[in-house]
């Protein structure tokens, strides 16, 4: 299998048909079938035709067309691109261009279009925590809408939007549905359970600390688990307790914006994302009209929790993780724990799952199951319940109003195809992003489950729910985003404190959405932004940003995996 991520972000790896497509008619559909999907699929294998079928009809008149489409380098999108894109050229006729690049540059791509009205891409495949952004710039296609109108024709009357998963991270505050999910992936705690329930090693962490070695509740005992594995033996290697990453790359921006503040207990209470406080640290008013990020404006992105949450970064990070960690970016860290050598890691995404059961890796056993386990979160010292309890990213497609109309109708088909009950549980035992329930819940996954460290019992619990994307409070993803990257990355270097970084942080937060607030460019969406008080006035408030605690360390708690999983699979 393909690694996860390729190493190098700066090469595009775009997988094109050449030329013009072969017979575009059901013999292509039906060796497809055979030769990928199978039973591997929600339908019967004369649905799966007969589903195929209306594509090939639908896209009748854009034969010959070519469609770009555009997408980060996620082993999901590596099967797309390398295997549905060319299928379903030869089945329809159009020829699909399907271009793999790193996130940062997908996001670029989209900003330009957007700034420009230039079409560079057809249909992009870009992460759901976009949703504030296309919400108030209304730049691109509302599908709700969409398929009532210009699509309505070129919509799968088997696509059944009930039976997918992701659907409310792609909605708007009006309601409408913006994106379409393609994939999904959580972000959750990965530890080695084979050692964790080691007789001996369970015998000498409680002799030390006190209590039991378990899957660690809080900040607190996760630290106490790190410094106890650091440059301890096992199995003839020294293993670390801990695993991140910290070049100053596009990737250490979403290492934070991906909840962790909120996981540290930044934000406000309840869901979605905690309004009126989100884990960016952004607050919005009763208009979803974003009215702060400092403190001082009623923000949190510099709070006392906020600045906890990067001083234990950087703490765990020089002191717990391999030392070539800090030089790393998170491509390049993801395939570090199957190495055999990390004990636990407190933000891991289920999307390296796929390159995690590889056989012949050291974290496997024998029989096929792993030597990991996957588990929630452990959260800091301010967290409360209710609070936020981890990130989930729902990779979706979108399709710009700079689109050409035809174009759109071409590029919609596509991303209906590849998110269609026809191919989507083949898809996601590749990729193992799950985006339908009937894919989640096909017996398939009831026999692989044991091989898959808690992932399919994650997915069909309840309890997923909570793992939720960047919500509406980001008024404009591109330009906030890239804000974060730089200003961690001086915190992960020494250049500036945690405090001095992210008051660095949410004053140009700040800027650019003052000038946005000039501009008027978001109408009466766009930020409004409080006028600045006393920091003492916000800390005494009732909510977020909440006021600095004097024992920022707490309780350990840990709890016993088999216990915790329970409440995955009752």
């Amino acid at each position: 299998m393909n690694r996860l991520f390729k190493t190098s972000t700066a090469l595009a790896m775009a997988l094109t048909v050449m030329g013009s497509p072969a017979f575009a008619d059901m013999d292509a559909a039906r060796a497809f079938l055979d030769e990928h999907i199978g039973d591997m699929s929600a339908l019967t294998r004369e649905e799966q035709e007969a589903e195929l079928q209306w594509f090939i009809e639908a896209a009748e008149p854009f034969r010959g067309m070519t469609i770009n489409v555009v997408s980060e380098t996620i082993t999901t999108h590596e099967w797309e691109a390398s295997v549905l894109a060319p299928a379903f050229s030869e089945m329809t006729g159009i020829n699909f261009t399907h271009t793999l690049i790193s996130e940062g540059d997908v996001v670029e791509r989209l900003q330009t279009q957007m700034q420009t009205g230039e079409n560079v891409f057809d249909l992009y495949i870009n992460d759901a925590d976009l949703i504030g952004t296309h919400w108030r710039y209304q730049q691109t296609r509302n599908l709700t809408d969409w398929m009532a109108g210009d699509g309505a024709d070129f919509t799968n009357p088997g696509l059944d939007l009930d039976d997918f998963i992701g659907l409310a991270s792609a909605t708007g505050p009006d309601d409408k549905l913006y994106q379409l999910p393609v994939q999904q992936f959580a972000n959750l705690y990965w530890f080695r359970y084979d050692w964790f329930n080691d007789p001996e090693i369970k015998a000498e962490f409680e002799a030390e600390y006190g209590y039991e070695l378990g899957v660690p509740v809080n900040w607190s005992a996760y630290e106490d688990i790190a410094a106890f594995f650091t440059g301890r033996e096992i199995d003839g290697q020294t293993v670390y307790g801990h695993m991140d990453y910290g070049r100053r790359d596009p990737s250490l921006g979403w290492r934070f914006t991906d909840a962790w503040l909120s996981m540290a207990g930044a934000s406000d209470l309840g869901l979605p994302n905690g309004v009126p406080v989100d884990e960016w640290g952004l607050r919005v008013n009763e208009n979803f009209q974003t009215v702060g990020s400092c403190v001082a404006r009623g923000g949190a992105t510099n709070s006392p929790a906020a600045v906890y949450s990067i001083e234990k970064y950087v703490d765990w990070l020089q002191n717990y993780a391999p030392r070539e960690a800090n030089g790393m970016n998170f491509s390049e860290s993801g395939p570090i724990p199957a190495q055999g050598n990390i004990a636990q890691q407190i933000f891991w995404y289920t999307a390296f799952t796929a390159d995690m059961v590889a056989p012949d890796l050291p974290v496997m056993n024998e029989d096929g199951t792993p030597k990991w386990r996957m588990a929630p979160s452990p959260h800091g010292a301010y967290w409360q319940e209710g609070m936020k309890v981890g990130y989930q990213d729902v990779g979706s497609a979108t399709i710009l109003e700079s689109t050409p109309t035809d174009r759109a109708q071409a590029a919609w088909l596509y991303a209906q195809f590849i998110a269609s009950k026809t191919v989507d549980v083949a898809k996601s035992h590749y990729g193992l992003t799950f985006i339908r329930e009937s894919t989640i819940n096909h017996d398939s996954f009831t026999e692989r489950a044991p091989r898959l460290g808690g992932l399919v019992e994650f997915y069909r619990s309840p309890e997923r729910e909570k793992w939720t994307d960047t919500g509406f409070n980001v008024p404009d993803y591109p330009r906030l985003a890239q804000l974060w990257w730089q200003n961690i990355g001086d915190a992960s270097s020494g250049a500036r404190t945690a405090q001095e970084a992210m008051n660095a942080l949410c004053d140009q937060q700040e800027a650019v959405m003052a000038r946005l607030e000039r501009a008027g460019v978001q109408g009466e969406f766009g930020p409004v932004l409080n006028e600045p008080r006393d920091e003492s006035y916000w800390l005494e408030q009732p909510g977020a940003p909440w006021p600095k605690l004097e024992d920022e360390k707490g309780t350990p708690m840990t709890v016993a995996y088999d216990d915790l999983i329970r409440r995955w699979t009752e």
